[in-house]
């Protein structure tokens, strides 16, 4: 596999050809923070928090999607990047109605988080408050559009990982809203394997497991790589794995 060196924040790093900046960066131990991209699914490109400099460039450029070159100078925690990263968090926080007092998630939150490692400690614009419904038609989870950000994790583990393609999303712009089936309760969705993968990829506690009360829920989203690295290896394979027992 063809290498490339790149140079990032003034620090030269090897990347194999083909991959992104993005993981260029994090597989040389350095981070560029995100909110919608996930290790085991596809890249979105949505969050918008992945913006990285380019040398020679005006734009700034999605992480997830730029792939790397031979040569390429990447700077990914200018003021310039810093000062938009805190735009993006504060422009989510007031979309919707993140109350983290009151939230499932309080603690273990990944938009909370990102707010405290950006210093995001107060909001400077004006909160929409959008009169939005809570989905509990489930007999395991819940859906609390209050605190979706619209990150489309769970719509891609269940279409790419489960198979099921339960989620979609309805409407455009501030309209916008995850829905299940063609908009119906998502307990009555046929399709709904019950796995719960989307419940533990979401970054916050727009989707929740019921009985959780305040700051209660933990989520595993590692969960989609041991999955992956399962099916790669043949582990629930009856035949392939009947074929390494006879080898043992």
């Amino acid at each position: 596999m063809t290498v490339v060196t790149l140079t990032v924040n003034d620090e030269l790093i090897s990347a194999n050809a083909g991959q992104t900046v993005l993981e260029a960066v994090r597989d040389s131990g350095g981070n560029i923070p995100t909110m919608c991209h996930l290790d085991g699914l596809s890249n979105y490109g949505g969050c918008r928090l992945c913006l990285i400099e380019l040398g020679g460039s005006p734009k700034l450029s999605p992480a997830c999607f730029t792939q790397v070159q031979e040569g390429m100078v990447v700077f990914t925690h200018t003021d310039r990047l810093i000062k938009y990263r805190k735009m993006v968090i504060e422009l989510l926080l007031s979309e919707r109605n993140h109350i983290c007092a009151v939230c499932v998630m309080n603690g273990n939150c990944e938009l909370q988080a990102m707010a405290a490692e950006l210093g995001v400690d107060n909001v400077r614009y004006d909160y929409l408050s959008p009169k939005l419904a809570m989905d509990a038609s489930h007999e395991l989870f819940t859906l609390d559009h209050n605190r979706c950000i619209l990150c489309r994790r769970c719509m891609r583990a269940c279409d790419e990982i489960e198979g099921s393609h339960v989620w979609d999303i309805s409407g455009r712009g501030i309209d916008s809203m995850v829905i299940t089936g063609l908009n119906m309760p998502w307990g009555e969705s046929d399709v709904c394997t019950k796995c719960g993968k989307c419940v533990q990829v979401c970054p916050t506690g727009a989707l929740s497991k019921k009985g959780s009360s305040v700051a209660e829920m933990k989520k595993d989203p590692v969960c989609l790589r041991w999955v992956l690295d399962g099916r790669q290896k043949g582990i629930w394979d009856y035949e392939k794995r009947a074929t390494r027992l006879a080898q043992v």
